[in-house]
């Protein structure tokens, strides 16, 4: 049985903030993954694997486990000797942009990559059995309810993110291999909050509910409706609207290295990280990438003030320190701090358009 096209991104209704901070890190992951906190039935993971499908697909030395482009696989690899591949393959493969689901149960050497049990016992021999990480390379790395993983696991998980690279070092074995991916986990806050320094490491918090507009509502079921009745249709009456989405996407990662941030910008995101007592300097990063990754989205040369603002809520909500008495919610405290800075730099507030237009 054929599978169904996937639901297109550009069909999502509602759900801004989340969007955009799943765009802004495919133009540039180095802003650190999205957490995206909401109630059940969001469209969460079906954000995820849309936008993962507007994406044009990779390109990869065939039969790679680790996804790697041609270019960056030498002639005599370490790597593939260590899967068990004798000669470096010569043709190569076009794939889609892999979706790795990390299941609540899985182990560290799952995650990691381990020794092969299977060759070791009916071989005799030593081999390296990539993990999840692996297959997640030049990706996304899907965490669902990632507030109930263990603390080790999102600790390791956000030191590669980090980095881009997984080292393994057990039984005997030592294997380092690229993993460049964006990290998105979600959770329901009724369930549990992740811990203020794991929650920290993610470069944006995106917040989303059940939508209350009844319109909104309405075409969420059209939609579905139609979707479900005729796939193939649906996905080709969208068609439009994802390849405009698509050329968006690639010219913004193209012009985001010319992008630039004036002293009066970067300025103005260190000034509203120290009204809101951000500690350490992720907030003021964040904020210059991600505000950097808008301006190029949205084809302009520069980052603006007004860029910041845009980004500063999902940049440094779960940034704040937490006071058990404090009863106003983190992200309206973020917008009241802008407020006020706004108003001392007599700075105009930010037009709120949306980022998903085309270029």
């Amino acid at each position: 049985m054929r599978t169904p096209p996937l639901y297109p991104f550009t069909a999502i209704v509602g759900q801004e903030e989340m969007k955009l901070c799943l765009l802004l890190n495919v133009v540039d992951p180095r802003i650190g993954g999205v957490m995206v906190m909401g109630h059940r039935g969001t469209g969460k993971s079906t954000a995820v694997r849309a936008l993962a499908a507007v994406l044009p697909k990779i390109t990869r030395l065939a039969g790679d486990p680790f996804n790697r482009a041609p270019k960056e696989v030498p002639a005599e690899d370490p790597l593939l000797a260590a899967v068990g591949i004798a000669e470096r393959p010569q043709r190569t493969e076009r794939i889609p942009v892999p979706v790795v689901d990390l299941p609540l149960g899985a182990t560290e050497d799952r995650v990691c990559g381990t020794i092969d049990i299977e060759a070791a016992l009916t071989l005799g021999i030593k081999r390296f059995q990539p993990g999840l990480l692996a297959q997640a390379n030049r990706g996304f790395l899907y965490i669902d309810e990632v507030n109930l993983l263990e603390d080790h696991l999102v600790d390791l998980l956000l030191d590669v993110a980090a980095s881009g690279w997984n080292v393994v070092e057990r039984e005997g074995i030592s294997v380092r291999h690229p993993a460049r991916f964006v990290l998105v986990g979600s959770g329901n806050p009724e369930e549990g909050e992740l811990r203020p320094q794991l929650l920290d490491r993610f470069g944006l918090h995106a917040r989303i509910v059940t939508i209350t507009d009844l319109e909104q509502r309405l075409e969420i079921v059209r939609r579905r409706r139609a979707y479900d009745a005729d796939p193939v249709a649906f996905v080709a009456q969208w068609q439009p609207q994802q390849r405009a989405l698509q050329r968006q996407i690639l010219a913004a990662q193209k012009r985001l290295p010319q992008v630039t941030l004036p002293e009066a910008v970067l300025r103005f995101a260190a000034e509203l990280c120290m009204v809101l007592n951000v500690d350490g300097h992720r907030g003021e990063l964040t904020l210059a990438r991600a505000a950097c990754a808008l301006a190029a989205l949205e084809a302009r040369p520069q980052a603006t003030i007004d860029d910041v603002c845009r980004v500063a809520v999902p940049a440094l909500r779960h940034r704040l320190r937490r006071d058990p008495l404090e009863t106003m919610d983190a992200g309206d405290k973020v917008s009241q701090a802008l407020t006020d800075l706004l108003a001392r730099h007599h700075h105009r507030p930010p037009a709120m358009v949306s980022a998903l237009a085309p270029t």
